[in-house]
């Protein structure tokens, strides 16, 4: 029996498929080891940046099964994502198993040709890679941990920074700042409806007045002088196919015409990979292989034509792509549609698409601009734009791209023009617009911030910060979000500017290449950036105040002005007098109640005296002596809000009640430890005729026993089992 081993269950099905009864096919479900959670000691910084890793979470029966089998296999293949952290991977699965000298194999698609290609050549694991990819890890914990740290420190207790997640968050307080600095001035759009004998069309005065003396003059002239074309300019243009999508430019893409954020982007994408319906889809290679343009070129010639093919390379923009590997692209260009559900298949045309497309001659367009003037009327000239196209080329593929034909009607030069009507239009120039996720991916890729893996993950890290939200589609940095970026730049500018990222970057990708070493690498950057980070944790102010509020607002205790504050729920008002005074307002002035003593003594201090707090999930009762005592506990009010009434039917003692996990609300008996009963949805008080289960509301439940869709013990399989 031979083993090979992947990362996904779905992976190891299709392939299992591919390699038959020789191969035992089995997943690591993604990472088996892992640096321990919120520990420096995690890292042996004096002994050359060991990492120390300890078993993942869970992962404790399935190292348990590979091991088993391992033992069994006469050959052993590791067949982990053919990119740094696939490289990782394998070498982590091979030290956790304690494997002598397992097989590396690698491919960029799943399909049965790679496979077996791959199984029959293959290497052992790079080193380099791995290295490459522990650098940046070891490097990310590093300073993720001093940064947060002294921001724990200076700003708020809970808050985070990174070493890419902290440049990017930069780029968009950047603009945020540009926005709130603009200045807006109006000026005037005019617009004249004029027709020839033929027809009406419309034109825009090609100057945009800024005073409103001149826009009357304008309007003046229009209505009363005579109107003639000035000149018609006609011109062949090519718009030329677009090179396959890049991990940035898919998420880009999807995101303008899908909706898709990053995050999700990658996630569809890996399903794809998955089934064997796309390449890998981290990658910066716009490269296409020989076999792939052939397939392309044969679905070209069969649904298109032989005058719409024309065979391409696209240059690589990244100077680190990885030229080995492809760009994202159908594994088999044949199949118009794939994927499992609407979202999948959305994604799939989407590629394929873009492959097809790619490998297509220039779209040909014919534009057309009509100039007019107003015959001595001392006015601007007056123009409008055209097109349709003429050959269409790849936008015969890719037709989302192509747009609207906008046809004009005939005319000559020196024709006489008769006004319909001409009117002005007052308007204020704009900020430049928030950076969307798709704007963001862009602006990082082009100043050389991060790579195509850790695209999704940045943008995913700021929203879950609190740092951004966003506003339709666009970037809104919160108040959180400013007052880190702002600490991060005022006292570690330099370690979160673009050339210093982008040149680490390219630091961590020579270790890849065999060019720096790990050790020197990390001890070139790690030795003084701690220094900078004990000079900072002494000098650096703390931010605690983000300045005055508004005079109209006074504290509603001792009437004192009122000065704004970060606290974890956002910006609030606080008096100037704190902590002699505890007066607090909302950011909109609403006045804050503060904690409320009980009159009672804490339980387990005998110390301390009990009082309410607001908290996320409502009114709680703690102990005033915190955070020395921890005791807390549900206020009695709020307790009897969430309590349903509904007796428990497992102990017949307690009532269930409405909680929250790690998974949001459930609801479970009231005598918890001693009952354990528990379900997901709202239980309606009565009972499952079928198996005497607890109803529940909606039809959504835990599967476990019963075929009743509202009953708790809801699985339709087992009671269909027993019954037979």
């Amino acid at each position: 029996m031979k083993l090979l081993i992947v990362e996904s269950p779905a992976k190891a099905k299709t392939i299992e498929k591919y390699l038959g009864g020789d191969f035992t096919v089995r997943a690591s479900v993604g990472h088996v080891r892992d640096l321990p959670k919120n520990n420096k000691k995690a890292i042996d910084i004096d002994g050359g940046f060991i990492p120390h890793y300890e078993v993942s979470r869970g992962k404790e029966k399935v190292i348990q099964e590979l091991t088993d089998l391992a033992k069994k296999a006469k050959e052993i293949y590791l067949a982990t994502d053919p990119d740094r952290e696939g490289e990782a991977i394998a070498w982590h699965i091979k030290e956790a198993l304690g494997l002598k000298k397992p097989k590396r194999v690698t491919f960029h698609e799943i399909t049965e040709e790679a496979v077996k290609e791959a199984v029959a050549n293959p290497r052992t694991i790079d080193m380099k890679l791995k290295e490459a990819q522990e650098a940046r890890r070891v490097l990310d914990r590093l300073v993720g941990y001093d940064l947060s740290g002294l921001i724990w420190k200076k700003v708020r207790y809970g808050l985070s920074a990174g070493r890419v997640q902290s440049p990017a968050l930069r780029i968009i307080m950047e603009r945020e700042r540009e926005i709130r600095a603009f200045i807006p001035e109006k000026y005037w759009v005019i617009t004249a409806n004029v027709k020839n004998k033929n027809a009406s069309f419309l034109v825009t005065c090609e100057k945009e007045p800024r005073d409103e003396k001149e826009v009357e003059k304008i309007l003046k002239a229009g209505n009363t002088k005579l109107w003639k074309v000035a000149d018609v300019v006609e011109s062949e243009v090519k718009r030329s196919a677009r090179a396959p999508f890049t991990t940035s430019t898919l998420q880009q893409t999807a995101s303008s015409r899908l909706g898709f954020s990053p995050s999700r982007t990658m996630g569809i994408a890996q399903k794809l990979y998955e089934a064997g319906f796309i390449t890998y889809m981290r990658t910066d290679s716009t490269t296409l292989s020989l076999g792939a343009q052939k397939e392309i070129a044969g679905v070209i010639e069969k649904e298109y034509g032989k005058e719409y093919l024309a065979l391409k390379q696209f240059a690589t923009k990244s100077k680190n792509a990885q030229e080995a590997h492809e760009a994202i692209r159908p594994s088999h260009a044949t199949k118009m549609s794939a994927g499992n559900n609407e979202e999948q298949k959305k994604l799939y045309r989407l590629i394929h698409d873009r492959a097809v497309s790619s490998q297509m001659a220039d779209a040909k367009l014919l534009r057309t601009k009509i100039i007019t003037e107003i015959i001595d009327g001392d006015a601007p000239p007056f123009s409008t734009t055209g097109s349709r196209v003429l050959f269409p080329g790849w936008l015969a593929c890719d037709t989302d791209a192509r747009g609207e034909d906008v046809e004009l009607p005939k005319v000559i030069v020196d024709e006489d023009l008769k006004l319909i009507e001409i009117n002005s239009q007052g308007k204020e120039t704009e900020p430049p617009p928030r950076y969307t996720e798709a704007g963001l991916v862009k602006e990082l890729e082009k100043r050389g911030i991060g790579r195509p893996s850790t695209y999704a993950s940045i943008m995913k890290t700021l929203d879950q910060r609190g740092y951004v939200v966003k506003e339709g589609r666009a970037l809104k940095p919160t108040e959180t979000g400013g007052v880190v970026s702002t600490f991060l730049e005022e006292n570690f500018g330099n370690y979160i500017s673009d050339t210093f990222t982008a040149e680490m970057e390219d630091e961590l990708d020579d270790i890849a290449n065999g060019k720096r070493e790990y050790v020197k690498t990390l001890r070139d950057f790690y030795t003084p950036f701690l220094k900078d980070v004990k000079i900072k944790t002494k000098e650096a102010k703390k931010i605690t105040d983000l300045g005055p509020a508004s005079a109209e607002f006074k504290c509603p205790k001792c009437g004192a002005d009122m000065i704004f504050k970060l606290s974890k729920n956002g910006k609030f008002m606080s008096c100037s007098k704190f902590p002699d005074c505890q007066g607090a307002r909302t950011e909109t002035g609403e006045e804050l109640q503060g904690p409320k003593e009980t009159g009672e003594k804490c339980p387990d201090c005998s110390k301390g005296m009990l009082i309410e707090r607001d908290g996320r999930f409502g009114r709680f009762i703690a102990c005033n002596n915190y955070p020395k005592c921890k005791f807390i506990k549900e206020d009695p009010i709020e307790a009897a809000k969430k309590n349903t009434g509904v007796n428990c039917p497992t102990c017949n003692k307690g009532t269930m009640i409405e909680r929250r996990g790690k998974f949001g609300i459930f609801y479970s008996c009231s005598d918890y430890p001693d009952c354990k009963n528990a379900i997901k949805a709202k239980p309606t008080g009565a009972i499952c005729k079928l198996c005497n289960s607890l109803m529940m509301e909606g039809t959504k439940t835990i599967p476990e026993r019963c075929s009743s869709k509202i009953c708790a013990n809801h699985n339709p399989h087992k009671i269909d089992a027993k019954k037979k």
